[in-house]
């Protein structure tokens, strides 16, 4: 029996937990499961879900707040659902659910978070092996954390001569490429990039893709390093496809990343990836060789290691190709979604 499954997120943004949030509501959606998407008006998932997606706009103010809490209730049980998903902590904490019967409760976390305010959930989803370890050393009961990583979406073609007019307009169409999508936030590392890009070879150009606090003070540290003819500020990209269609490799300088699912983007399009030895890139790069880890903050390693690639068209190109196989079988959308859905049922008889 098909379970019926909400899916609760109280985040207004459009990180990476908002863009999984959407491409697993739609995908269960569309493989024919019962779904109510809970969710802020206006936000970044209400725009982005597919019109099609039945759901329940509840704004969710703060942890506190007891009339999204109400809410929150009623559309679950108008729902008539037999398990409810919460994304993140706000979400988390304002669905209040009777213990013992149906729904089910699963949290699904993303980060290292503090487990008190997830402890009332009846399962625990981690996107990673090591957020999955983090939960049970913490005192969650293994035998309710569960591992399910997230997937990307097959990338749509990019026709080769757009590909040619993206290069053309970020100055780059004879020369190197090397793009990088990120929120412009300390975390990032896109200050060790900069300073990693003085020290690979011209004429090879940086894109930047991104937005956030960071931005003024980045673009003013690239003056300062005399990079203004090389890096690219693209700002927030609503579809960054054609940028990894166009780009010769993808560096992902984090000093902390739980996940990184630039890393998953860049393999959907056959890119090789240079990343930063942090959580979330060292388990990807376990399962597949599809690029190159560089001690985080370390920005004479993380030019080296690029300007190695770029000098290697052939290796580049067999690092994307095993990113790309990775990705469209281990990390497929089928496979992701058959296994939330194996675990959905089997919840439904714990």
């Amino acid at each position: 029996m098909t379970p019926r499954v909400v899916q609760i997120i109280g985040s207004r943004g459009g990180g990476g937990a908002e863009r999984f949030y959407v491409r697993l509501t739609a995908a269960l959606h569309g493989a024919g499961v019962p779904v109510l998407a809970v969710l802020p008006p206006g936000s970044y998932v209400d725009r982005e879900l597919p019109e099609e997606v039945p759901r329940a706009r509840v704004p969710m103010r703060a942890v506190w707040d007891l009339q999204a809490r109400w809410r929150i209730r009623r559309a679950v049980g108008r729902f008539r659902a037999d398990v409810v998903q919460t994304w993140m902590g706000r979400a988390t904490r304002l669905t209040r659910l009777p213990r013992g019967g149906r729904p089910v409760h699963v949290a699904r976390l993303g980060g290292y978070y503090d487990v008190k305010g997830y402890r009332h959930a009846h399962a625990w989803i981690a996107n990673t092996r090591g957020i999955r370890d983090y939960l049970i050393a913490h005192g969650l009961p293994a035998g309710r954390v569960f591992h399910i990583a997230n997937f990307v979406e097959p990338p749509a073609p990019v026709e080769t001569d757009a590909v040619a007019r993206v290069r053309a307009g970020l100055g780059a169409a004879e020369a190197p490429l090397v793009l990088t999508v990120a929120r412009l936030h300390p975390n990032k590392g896109i200050e060790d990039l900069l300073r990693a890009w003085r020290e690979v070879p011209p004429p090879a150009v940086l894109a930047v893709a991104g937005d956030g606090p960071e931005r003024e003070r980045l673009r003013a540290l690239a003056r300062e390093l005399g990079l203004e003819g090389r890096v690219r500020w693209l700002g927030w990209q609503r579809d960054p496809g054609p940028l990894y269609a166009a780009c010769d490799l993808v560096a992902v300088p984090s000093r902390l990343e739980t996940l990184g699912n630039v890393v998953l983007e860049a393999w959907s399009h056959a890119r090789a990836v240079v990343a930063t030895h942090t959580a979330g890139p060292a388990e990807l790069m376990e399962g597949c060789e599809g690029g190159v880890l560089v001690p985080p903050a370390d920005p004479r390693a993380m030019a080296r290691q690029i300007t190695r690639l770029l000098g290697d068209p052939a290796r580049c190109s067999r690092l994307g190709a095993n990113g790309r196989a990775h990705v469209g079988t281990v990390l497929s959308r089928d496979r992701i979604v058959a296994m939330y859905l194996e675990l959905y049922r089997s919840l439904q008889v714990t």
